[in-house]
């Protein structure tokens, strides 16, 4: 158990039971416990294997490569659709996770047979991600535009195909491009 992380287990959660059982099976299956992103992540030679999280109806451990797990009971959760490599156990109650118990330790077996085998989620790239019309358009009209958005890391090119990909009505999408557009120009992505 890492001592930086133990605020995470003692602070007062709806989830905090499941959390610490969760924390054990991890632990038991010989993974390093280490606090990234706000949450328990569990490593094996500083390599991502699973993470504990919470949120309002579920609690969950996250698998990093969970996509090439085999899932042979069919518990893994895909977040949303975009998600591409990470996959979700959920539980509800302690119960859960106390019937799953030697399920859950195998799931994080063969996740650690997967990084021991070096074997990664093939990801899109970010040419096959639609570019949505509206801003194809503005694209095409603003050369400037088109050549500080390719300048962009493919991580902040995906973030903004996504987030002007999702409405369904076109004068939304419309909105969000122009919305970004100095961002774009200036070398930002979507959270800077």
């Amino acid at each position: 158990m890492n001592p930086k992380v133990d605020w995470f287990f003692n602070k007062a959660t709806k989830w905090q039971e499941e959390y610490s059982e969760l924390r054990t099976l991890a632990l038991d299956c010989g993974l390093t416990e280490e606090l990234k992103w706000g949450c328990p992540c569990y490593t094996l030679q500083k390599s991502n294997i699973v993470l504990i999280h919470g949120f309002k109806d579920y609690c969950a451990l996250l698998f990093m490569q969970g996509a090439l797990l085999k899932d042979v009971k069919g518990i893994l959760f895909q977040q949303t659709e975009n998600v591409q490599s990470a996959r979700q156990i959920r539980f509800a109650n302690i119960q859960e996770i106390l019937k799953s118990k030697s399920t859950i330790k195998a799931y994080i077996k063969e996740a650690i047979k997967i990084d021991k085998a070096g074997l990664k989620v093939e990801l899109k790239k970010t040419t096959e991600y639609k570019i949505p019309e509206e801003f194809k358009n503005v694209l095409d009209d603003m050369p400037e535009l088109k050549t500080a958005f390719q300048a962009l890391t493919p991580g902040r090119q995906r973030g903004y195909l996504l987030y002007f990909s999702a409405p369904k009505q076109a004068k939304t999408r419309e909105a969000r491009v122009e919305k970004y557009l100095q961002q774009i120009l200036d070398g930002k992505g979507l959270e800077d």
